[in-house]
């Protein structure tokens, strides 16, 4: 199976996949850290594939999602975004919105919580 067909299999068949550099309870790099911080923290359930493990996959996940960057969050097998734009729809309400059209069950008091520190 090739990297891309690795990873468009693992975005179909996970509501939620983070491609993270190391794993979501323990990141490799501080923007990693913070997406599956806030997914952590909101209580999303979600697969984690560690982009360090495959050189394959990192360069696969790039091309797949014509994104340079990594980490690269997908709800129910649509690219949302890397670190910035999760933490900008985290703060904006946006992520909530998403994770509710898709059926994505979520904390809404923890999110909640993650704007209400950051409003100052």
């Amino acid at each position: 199976m090739s990297a891309q067909d690795q990873i468009k299999d693992t975005v179909e068949k996970n509501d939620v996949v983070l491609f993270m550099k190391g794993t979501k309870m323990m990141p490799q790099c501080g923007f990693s850290s913070r997406v599956a911080g806030v997914l952590n923290y909101m209580g999303v359930e979600f697969a984690d594939v560690n982009v360090l493990a495959d050189a394959e996959i990192r360069q696969g996940i790039k091309d797949f999602s014509d994104w340079p960057t990594i980490p690269q969050l997908y709800v129910k097998g649509e690219f949302v975004g890397g670190c910035d734009i999760v933490t900008e729809m985290t703060l904006s309400g946006e992520l909530d919105a998403l994770f509710e059209a898709k059926g994505v069950t979520y904390d809404k008091d923890a999110a909640e919580k993650i704007r209400q520190a950051n409003a100052s």
